[in-house]
């Protein structure tokens, strides 16, 4: 995860790449996308130099950056031993509250106020020295951290270029903790944002606790009332009063060696990197005429620093008080140095003398190669060809436009970031042209489908009416079948109830039939009995006959006549005897045809009851019938309304 570092985005960021536009760093800034997919740029940190360029570039005040002003005025609230570093672009900022302030700072328990001018002139001295005594030729200047920044992370091969003297805070540190023996924490009254990135470096040697910047520390003061009875810093200085001027150290070499010591002057954020990158081999190589590089970060120099109040930018103001400050320099204890009528020879020998007691190794530092956390890749043709294809950037011509609405001065280097997961896609105005573009022909070719669709419904609409008719007059042909199904399902269901009623009765004959032939039945087997009887008695009378003949034939002719009887007897007895056999016989007949007559009423019973059920239910089912038939008619009627309402749409 990035560093969120000294310099943030806020809620005001609209997107607009300016930042982008004016950011030396590839990948410092990114775009990226809020919670309403609207583009906004982001700072990462370990990549950014704070050279406050995205400052000045953006319109919207979506910038903020963090310092060091807050805690410092705890700490002091809580009773620490605090000093302070002033740089000398302070007093030309503020020459009518310098010294309110000072004391006000005073008054809140800082112990000592040494001007960083001081600081400067040590560094001079350290320049010269070092050239003098290691014949250094050709190098970069170091006062301003944003340079140096820039140098560790994008271009490491400067770094040998760099001058290994300390920046006029670090001199004035390191003077006030060594030689003026002061244990106290020292904070920085800055002007510039990056000198807490110097701070906080190697080379800083944890000898300043503190950056707080002219735009913080002012803002606070006047909230909360700080000031004091009149104070100035505690030690004099010389030319190093103009270093926040562009071209400061150079005026102050050449005070000393001569305008023949050519030193190139360079300066501005728009320009400062872009020559650095440019001439990096010329310069790596030493190959220049020039005695070393007076570079710095800031078009106007420290005067107007990253960390000074915007409004000071609109005037000359400060610039004049600078101008005064640098005719009063010369005025001081040391002016000998600084005397106009001495030859530069005779100011070296008497600025040697002034810092004799210093010891040069004293004030020298090293860099740190950050190169390696800040590099990025560069996309071979296959991975643009990817990344063009999927902007739709698929003519050379599209590839060419480098309109740097992006931010970037061409589409390969938006290609470039887009690959590296710097930007995206959706940040490339031409991209969204192109998608516009397209959902515009959508958007036409969806109207032509609409106004077809229209037609289409336009006719369907028609259609449906015409159907809608059709249908009514279909309904009229229901009702009609509805009514006549009503009123046939009304008679079926009284016929049904008649038949049920016949079926009825019809099932009482059949019971009472049944009873009938039941009787018929007993009183059969009780002639049955009968006939058993009469049969015994033939019987009987029949072997009384015989008995009868067999006494006659006895008697003789006494006995013809009672013979005659006795015949007679036997005949009616045979008689009666076959009469109830025939009687048996018919009895059979009857009681077979009984049972017939029996079995055929119950089947018929079963049949009746069968029909008569079936009768009850399709007399139910008619009246079921005739309530669904007053249902459909009344859903029928709903929808006959409803396809006429639909006539008129």
């Amino acid at each position: 995860m990035a560093n969120a570092g000294l310099v943030l985005t806020n809620d005001n960021c609209v997107g607009c790449n300016k930042c982008i536009g004016v950011c030396s760093c590839m990948g410092a800034m990114t775009a990226d996308r809020n919670e309403n997919e609207q583009n906004i740029i982001k700072v990462n940190g370990d990549r950014c130099i704070s050279c406050g360029a995205c400052f000045d570039a953006c319109e919207h005040n979506a910038r903020e950056f963090i310092d060091d002003t807050e805690r410092f005025f705890s700490d002091l609230k809580r009773g620490e031993n605090i000093s302070i570093l002033i740089a000398p672009a302070f007093l030309a900022n503020y020459p009518k509250e310098y010294e309110s302030v000072l004391g006000g700072l005073k008054k809140l328990g800082v112990k000592h106020m040494i001007s960083v001018s001081f600081g400067a002139d040590i560094t001079t001295w350290g320049y010269i020295n070092y050239i003098q005594k290691y014949g250094f030729m050709g190098g970069i200047s170091q006062p301003c951290p944003a340079v140096v920044s820039y140098i560790e992370r994008y271009v490491p091969e400067l770094l040998p270029k760099l001058f290994p003297v300390q920046s006029p805070m670090m001199c004035a540190a390191i003077y006030a903790t060594k030689t003026m023996k002061i244990t106290d924490k020292l904070a920085f009254i800055s002007p510039c944002i990056a000198k807490k990135n110097e701070i906080e470096s190697k080379r800083g040697k944890g000898l300043i606790s503190y950056n707080v910047t002219f735009d913080h520390l002012m803002k606070y003061a006047r909230e909360n009332g700080i000031s004091g009875p009149s104070c100035k810093d505690e030690i004099e200085y010389g030319l190093g009063s103009v270093y926040p001027m562009p071209g400061g150290l150079k005026e102050n070499v050449y005070w000393f060696l001569g305008e023949d010591a050519y030193v190139r002057q360079c300066e501005g954020e728009s320009h400062m990197y872009h020559y650095l990158t440019a001439n990096k081999e010329r310069l790596a190589k030493g190959n220049t005429p020039y005695l070393f590089v007076d570079a710095l970060n800031c078009a106007q120099g420290c005067l107007y620093g990253t960390g000074t109040e915007p409004s000071k930018n609109a005037t000359d103001d400060v610039l004049m008080e600078m101008m005064r400050i640098k005719k009063a320099s010369k005025n001081s204890k040391y002016r000998d140095t600084w005397s106009r009528k001495l030859t530069p020879a005779q100011r070296l020998k008497q600025l040697n003398k002034q810092f004799s007691h210093l010891d040069l190794n004293d004030y020298l530092c090293d860099y740190t190669d950050m190169s390696k956390e800040c590099s990025y890749n560069i996309p071979n043709q296959h991975e643009l060809e990817k990344i063009y294809t999927d902007m739709g950037k698929t003519s050379a011509a599209s590839r060419k436009i480098n309109c740097a609405c992006c931010g970037y001065e061409s589409c390969e280097e938006m290609a470039t970031a887009i690959h590296n997961g710097f930007n995206h896609k959706e940040n490339c105005i031409h991209y969204i042209n192109d998608q516009v573009e397209i959902e515009k022909n959508n958007a036409v070719n969806l109207a032509n489908e609409v106004a077809l669709e229209k037609q289409m419904i336009a006719g369907q609409h028609q259609n449906i009416i015409d159907t809608i008719e059709s249908i009514n007059e279909r309904f009229e042909t229901v009702y009609l079948a509805v009514d006549e199904m009503a009123r046939g399902n009304e008679q079926s269901a009284g016929e049904c109830t008649d038949i049920s009623q016949n079926m009825q009765v019809l099932s009482e004959f059949c019971r009472d039939l049944n009873d009938s032939t039941q009787n018929i039945n007993n009183l059969i087997n009780e002639l049955t009995a009968n006939n058993k009887e009469v049969m015994t008695v033939a019987s009987q009378t029949n072997l009384l006959a015989l008995n009868a003949s067999i006494e006659a034939a006895r008697a003789g002719e006494a006995g013809r006549g009672f013979a005659v009887v006795a015949g007679e007897i036997n005949q009616l007895a045979s008689t009666s005897h076959a009469t109830a056999n025939k009687s048996n016989e018919s009895q059979e007949k009857i009681m077979e045809a009984i049972k017939k007559i029996q079995g055929d009423a119950d089947k018929l019973s079963d049949i009746i009851t069968s029909i008569n059920e079936k009768t009850m239910n399709l007399a139910a089912v008619s009246q079921e019938i005739a309530a669904s038939n007053e249902t459909i008619l009344n859903a029928a009627e709903g929808v006959k309304n409803s396809l006429k309402g639909l006539t008129t749409i």
